[in-house]
């Protein structure tokens, strides 16, 4: 008797495949599409802006036109990011389509002009709105809601950055500290996989990144790891953590005093971008504009010189921090993903440097270690880890981003995140708060 009734569950779990299947192919598909789309044009942008630097002057004006572009299609649309995720929270939320094409149009912007902002933002919202209207389309209930939202999530991030496994793992880990939501891991899985092939058949290639770092055979065999390195690694992830937080706080504050201080909204992202023009002409370099990861020379600082020696100066971090968020927190679009790789990468180079550490292993675990603790994604972060730079440092990878998640506190640079798992005993009872209801109190405190 239990023989039959497993063999009956097994069949259901065989449907259930099926028909997640059949549900998350068109928004991979479709958001995959959209996000080779995106990455040709934001390549076009960087192209342009690099031969014609002239063109950050319009910085201040284009921010005044992507606030009333967002006014004119719906201020609550200006959320991002965060209006998925309180989608997902709540289904009764609703994302409209708009919101597509006006992030994918006020990103390019934003990248054209010279914002220091990235790319992820863009992808996802794109994912969300396409999940969204498909799954109203076709009618989904307010349970299978969120899954279809977080398989739009899967399939943005993961065809964006060519990281299938670590989409999938992002979307399910971002929605709530510590907590997992394994109903949605299938669709998630599919979604990014197929988001991502679907990306690449248009022939989008993504920056390879290389460790090259291979370490000394230990005499003693059964230590399987250079323990000193290990400490300095652990170290390192002590240090990428504060700096996530840095970046959030900072984020959130020039968001909280910037529309306190300033009563005319729209000249809110004029003040930013008058701001990071003046703080270009006073560092005399271009570098902390746009992505990061192509400069305009071959002396630029970038996410790739940071994984060589003399590749990124001691305070590189420090200033793509403060250009980014100042773009991002008044009022530009894009995101923060991309620049925190930055942040990381050239952190960890300066790391290396003190410590006597392997430059491109360091800046390799600053590039996932930052993002996992900016966003409290520590499990993805490993992954991509693994990802993009091979599994030989896995346990380096691990180290480096759980210490930065925990070390990080519980901020993060999504403030509709809930706290599903504290880090510490102090919010041992609070399971429904969003990382900004904690900093808030936190703050009053």
């Amino acid at each position: 008797m239990q023989q039959k009734t497993t063999s009956f569950e097994q069949i259901g779990i065989a449907q259930q495949i099926f028909r997640w299947i059949f549900l998350v192919l068109p928004v991979a598909f479709i958001t995959g599409s959209l996000v080779a789309f995106f990455l040709w044009l934001l390549d076009e942008a960087t192209a342009l802006r690099h031969a014609n630097t002239w063109l950050l002057f319009f910085l201040p004006f284009a921010g005044m036109g992507i606030y009333f572009l967002y006014q004119y299609a719906g201020p609550k649309l200006a959320a991002g990011n965060n209006l998925i995720i309180e989608a997902i929270h709540e289904p009764v939320q609703q994302i409209p389509l708009r919101m597509t094409p006006l992030v994918l149009f006020t990103t390019i912007i934003t990248h054209l002009f010279g914002g220091s902002a990235g790319r992820e933002g863009t992808a996802v919202q794109m994912g969300g709105s396409i999940a969204a209207f498909i799954g109203k389309w076709i009618k989904l209930t307010k349970d299978d809601t969120p899954i279809i939202l977080l398989a739009g999530i899967a399939a943005g991030f993961g065809a964006v950055f060519g990281t299938p496994v670590t989409g999938a793992i992002f979307a399910l880990e971002v929605i709530a500290i510590g907590k997992i939501n394994y109903k949605a891991l299938l669709p998630c899985l599919i979604a990014s996989i197929v988001a991502d092939i679907t990306c690449s058949a248009y022939g989008i290639k993504h920056t390879a990144y290389h460790i090259r770092f291979q370490s000394a055979v230990n005499q003693l065999s059964f230590l399987r790891f250079d323990f000193i390195l290990l400490a300095k690694v652990a170290l390192a992830g002590v240090v990428f953590g504060f700096a996530a937080y840095i970046f959030t706080e900072l984020l959130h504050s020039i968001k909280h005093y910037s529309n306190k201080l300033i009563p005319t909204k729209w000249l809110i992202p004029v003040v930013g971008g008058c701001t990071i023009i003046a703080l270009t002409y006073i560092l005399g370099t271009t570098d902390y504009l746009g992505l990061g990861v192509n400069g305009s020379n071959h002396q630029s600082i970038t996410i790739t010189s940071s994984f060589t020696a003399g590749g990124a100066t001691n305070f590189s971090w420090l200033w793509k921090l403060l250009f980014t968020t100042l773009t991002v927190g008044m009022g530009f679009k894009g995101g923060e993903v991309t620049p925190l790789f930055f942040i990381g990468a050239t952190l960890g180079n300066t790391i290396a440097v003190l410590l006597g550490a392997p430059i491109d292993l360091m800046a390799g675990l600053g590039f996932i270690a930052v993002f996992a603790a900016a966003t409290n994604t520590p499990i993805a972060c490993t992954f991509m880890g693994i990802e993009l730079f091979g599994g030989e440092y896995v346990v380096y990878y691990a180290i480096a981003c759980f210490l930065a998640y925990y070390f990080s506190g519980h901020t993060s640079i999504y403030t509709a995140q809930r706290l599903g798992s504290s880090k510490n005993s102090s919010y041992e009872n609070v399971t429904t708060e969003t990382t900004i209801q904690i900093r808030e109190k936190r703050i009053k405190k």
